[in-house]
Parts: structure tokens; C-alpha cells; sequence
């Protein structure tokens, strides 16, 4: 498969995320900066983790404006995959590509430590192969990570099976005692109801590596790669 990661100013997980596609996985994969206007025939498309022009104004609003961007819209709603992680999960709903919006944690703080996922289901290609009966430890990094949405747009994601991950403890509990941010339902990541746009706050390029002693984001990205 070949791979699309887009690097924004302020992208830092650009490099983390080429990384493991290229030597942990032995993909291809395209560098895509945030001025190209050319895809350059990828088959799915990465928008990273980072802090995209500064989260000056709001986390990825000013992404969502960058050149490259009118062409992951276009290729997303022909039906290509798109996955955002932390930032790009955040310039996603930004571009309205995904529903929902991420807010200051509820701390008000920056949280960076890891968090344990536990699978909504096994509907989409990223929790195809997973195990929804475990959780998977898969590191955090964000200040502006607690999910929000109407109560309608909330039944919607409940009723077409649009949740993805939820934050959970090792037991795979889920409930307020284990949402590090304040989104609503844990919620830490969904897709859309087509199924190829997915987003997650979580870092599955940070626990890929055997000298990181947590290969657990391996599972969700071997995944995508049989799935797709």
C-alpha cells in the first residue's frame, strides 16, 4: 500500500509516523507537503500529530486551509481513506470531514502519558482485527483532546456504529474514572458512516517499536494494512 503522510508547519509526528510505516511495516510512502496540490497516487492518507501553525488560532483550523487540504477533502468524499491522528483528527472535524469537535481537556491542561483503548466495535478497518474484549495501551498527547458533539450527532455515531475507540482502564472499563480529557462517552475516536475517514487522538506511531517496550499501535495499523 502506498501511504500519504501530510506535514503541516508544526507538524511533529510527521517523521514518527514515516517511521513505522516505512521501516516497521515496509510500506511506500509519499511525503506530502501542506502547500502540494498533487496526492501524487497514494492510497491512503495520513494527517499527523503536531501543533499545525501553532494552534494560534484554534487546533487545525488554519490546516484546514492549506492547499493540500482541497484535495483530501475531494479524495475523501470519492471515498479514499483518510486517517488524522491528534492533530489531524482535529483538522478533520475542523474541515468537517468528521463530526464533532475537540475542546480543551477539561483540566486545562497538556496530558502526555499513555491511555488505555478499549475497541467500540469491530466495524471499521482500523478494529477489524482488534479485540474489543481487551484495551490496547496507546499513548496520549494533547491539550485539546475532549471529544464534544450534540446530543443528536452523538446518537447518530451510537446508532451507525461510528465510535471507534473509547478510553478505558486495563480491565477495559469505561466510565468517568478512566476519560483523562472530559470527552463525552470516553470517546477517543470515531469515523464517519462510510467508514474511510477515521480519527483518533491517541498515537499508534508512538507504540510501534520494540525499543519503545509497546508495540500495541502495531495491531491497529496492521489492521488498516489488511483491511483496506
Amino acid at each position: 500500500m502506498k501511504f500519504g503522510v501530510v506535514t503541516f508547519p508544526g507538524s511533529n509526528c510527521d517523521e514518527d509516523m514515516i517511521y513505522v510505516l516505512t521501516e516497521k511495516m515496509n510500506q511506500q510512502v509519499e511525503r506530502l507537503w501542506h502547500k502540494d496540490a498533487d496526492l501524487k497516487g497514494v492510497d491512503f492518507i495520513i494527517l499527523p500529530g503536531g501543533f499545525s501553525f501553532g494552534d494560534y488560532l484554534r487546533s487545525g483550523a488554519i490546516a484546514k486551509l492549506s492547499p493540500i487540504m482541497e484535495k483530501v477533502i475531494d479524495y475523501a468524499n470519492k471515498g479514499g481513506y483518510v486517517m488524522g491522528v491528534c492533530n489531524g483528527f482535529q483538522v478533520l472535524t475542523e474541515a468537517g470531514l468528521l463530526d464533532g469537535a475537540l475542546l480543551h481537556n477539561d483540566t486545562q491542561r497538556f496530558i502526555c502519558k499513555n491511555s488505555e483503548l478499549k475497541p467500540a466495535s469491530n466495524g471499521s478497518v482500523i478494529t477489524k482485527d482488534l479485540d474489543v474484549n481487551k484495551t490496547y495501551t496507546i499513548p496520549i498527547a494533547h491539550g485539546e483532546g475532549r471529544f464534544y458533539a450534540h446530543d443528536d450527532t452523538i446518537k447518530k455515531l451510537q446508532d451507525n456504529d461510528q465510535i471507534l475507540f473509547q478510553y478505558a482502564d486495563a480491565n477495559g472499563a469505561v466510565d468517568s474514572t478512566t476519560n483523562p480529557n472530559g470527552s463525552l462517552l470516553n470517546i477517543a475516536g470515531i469515523r464517519n458512516a462510510k467508514g474511510n475517514i477515521l480519527g483518533m487522538m491517541p498515537h499508534p506511531e508512538r507504540a510501534a517499536d520494540e525499543e519503545l517496550a509497546n508495540t500495541d499501535g502495531m495491531q491497529l495499523l496492521q489492521s488498516i494494512l489488511n483491511n483496506c
